[in-house]
């Protein structure tokens, strides 16, 4: 269970890119945890300094200020590297819809760099982040790795063609890499701020400031919510996987369904507010219903997650209420 046994040769070198950010700041803090050396590659533009207070000190931990854009940051990062994690890039839907260019740029063609740099520099294993918005208009549930839809946004329509490239990078070159397609994860460090903000954090921050949250459509949307364990796990187990199992994507997610209202109730309810939410227009390229076949993930990577949503979500109320 979990991921703290997990043992890498004992000099073993990482570098996360994203680094600052949510993901890949608790990916940081829990590889220099176990006694690895750690490089972060950021470049600030949507990760924050303050998310690597916790580490930014340790001898082990080197951060690099720099875009996974620019070829020759990437080739330097990856000096020396045996395992890339590669969750540099920019989220959200919405935006990207607004921002189709700067999507194409950063997710693609930053990623590709990295896959790039990390095959001329020898490294082991590349895992990199995908997402559950790959399944696009696919209407059954659970989603199921190779049952995928008609895309809804420029950033999914990214994520789908890093996946492709991490394919190809197996077969042409070698490199063994892994999709990791995340599915609504959440916890520690979350930006709350923003009109991008993910739904959970932004809740809990208005519902401790007494402020009406506004819930896009009906709030009968449901989504596979994963705490951040369980990602740290599943990227962790990837770097020790088989090279048979790459060139794949896997579901990362805990299996479960969970609808946006009952959320939000079950954030009043804990944090005692008496606070009725707003209802606003449907988020545009939004999928309706999320919950993740994560059988492939179990039996190629021997991911287990333990993070149930309510253990989850007892965490996360706990950290924002002691750090908003």
């Amino acid at each position: 269970m979990g991921y703290k046994h997990l043992q890498f040769p004992e000099n073993s070198v990482f570098l996360v890119t994203g680094g600052a950010g949510f993901i890949g700041s608790n990916l940081c803090e829990a590889i220099l945890d176990m006694g690895y050396t750690v490089r972060c590659l950021d470049n600030l533009s949507t990760g924050k300094k303050s998310n690597m207070d916790g580490f930014i000190d340790n001898p082990r931990f080197t951060f690099i200020e720099g875009d996974i854009r620019d070829l020759d940051t990437c080739m330097k990062a990856c000096e020396g590297v045996d395992f890339v994690l590669n969750q540099a890039a920019w989220g959200s839907v919405p935006r990207s819809i607004e921002m189709p260019l700067l999507y194409e740029d950063i997710n693609i063609g930053g990623t590709l760099n990295m896959m790039e740099a990390a095959r001329q520099q020898g490294v082991k294993k590349f895992v990199y982040a995908s997402s559950s918005s790959v399944y696009g208009d696919e209407p059954n549930l659970p989603k199921k790795e190779g049952r995928e839809g008609n895309l809804l946004s420029p950033y999914a329509l990214t994520k789908r063609v890093d996946e492709e490239y991490g394919k190809l990078y197996k077969k042409l070159y070698g490199l063994d890499t892994y999709g990791m397609r995340y599915f609504n994860v959440f916890g520690r460090r979350q930006d709350p701020d923003g009109a991008y903000a993910a739904v959970i954090p932004k809740f809990l921050k208005q519902l401790i400031n007494d402020e009406v949250p506004t819930i896009n459509g009906d709030g009968k949307q449901s989504r596979d919510f994963t705490y951040i364990e369980n990602v740290i796990e599943a990227n962790l187990k990837a770097c020790l996987a088989s090279s048979d199992a790459a060139g794949e994507a896997f579901n990362v997610a805990y299996g479960g369904r969970e609808y946006l209202i009952d959320i939000y109730y079950g954030l009043t309810k804990a944090l005692g507010k008496n606070i009725e939410p707003n209802f606003g227009p449907d988020r545009k390229g939004d999928i309706k219903h999320s919950n993740a076949d994560i059988s492939k993930a179990k039996e190629l990577l021997g991911y287990d997650p333990d993070y149930s949503f309510e253990r989850g979500i007892k965490l996360a109320i706990e950290w924002y209420k002691e750090n908003l």
